[in-house]
């Protein structure tokens, strides 16, 4: 059963949790980053730049796509400050923003694995 069998509001914790709520720009934000998430693909690429950064190339050789692929998948991970890159010369590297976005990965990896 999902629903409640009798309606009956806790006025005082709904009270409390509206201090809470946040702005909806923040649960946009959170949403299309869980969405990026989403795509296997995306995550893989994260996944590998938590050991260090990597160039494009060496990106799509380790999974085995094209590097148009990966580098669209990039530039949608990079649009949400979720990796960086920087160049040097011809080559392109990227690597992940910020603690945080390895904290993220290691929490799924956690939730994941835990029984």
């Amino acid at each position: 059963m999902d629903n409640c069998e009798e309606v009956c509001v806790h006025r005082d914790v709904v009270e409390e949790r509206r201090q809470q709520v946040l702005s909806n720009e923040t649960y946009q934000g959170l949403a299309h980053i869980f969405k990026a998430l989403g795509d296997p693909s995306r995550v893989r690429l994260i996944h590998a730049l938590s050991f260090g950064e990597l160039c494009v190339c060496d990106l799509a050789d380790l999974l085995e796509s094209s590097q148009s692929a990966v580098s669209h998948q990039l530039r949608l991970l990079r649009n949400l400050r979720l990796v960086k890159y920087r160049k040097d010369g011809k080559m392109v590297y990227y690597s992940l923003d910020d603690a945080h976005i390895l904290g993220m990965l290691q929490q799924g990896l956690d939730h994941v694995n835990h029984g």
